[in-house]
């Protein structure tokens, strides 16, 4: 076994934080899906809510595509330097967002009936 082979970084680290980015991929493509459903298709309440409601969740669907290749990125730097991992606030920043969107929603649909 050569010397350097226990200072290697395990492939399946690499491969789950690569999963971890095509998950936060996924759900920003599904926010800019929902983004323009809802600005297409959403025909209740007042229409400024409705498309700032779709305006939002595509740009809650940009950053958190961006923001899940920063921390992959972030994540790879401190795996292969074998220091701790770096803190995820996209969790929050998703979470509550989608909170706030699906209220907004609530809101112009018992608004607009």
């Amino acid at each position: 076994m050569p010397e350097d082979a226990e200072s290697d970084l395990d492939y399946r680290f690499t491969l789950a934080n690569e999963r971890t980015f095509l998950a936060w991929v996924r759900t920003g493509l599904g926010l800019v899906a929902g983004g323009v459903a809802v600005e297409q298709y959403v025909t209740v309440g007042p229409s400024g809510t409705t498309r700032v409601v779709g305006l939002v969740a595509l740009v809650m669907g940009m950053v958190v595509a961006a923001g899940g290749w920063v921390h992959w990125h972030r994540v790879q730097r401190a795996m292969e330097s074998h220091t701790r991992l770096p803190r995820q606030p996209m969790a929050a920043v998703l979470a509550f967002g989608v909170a706030a969107l699906a209220l907004a929603l609530v809101v112009a649909i018992l608004t607009g009936s």
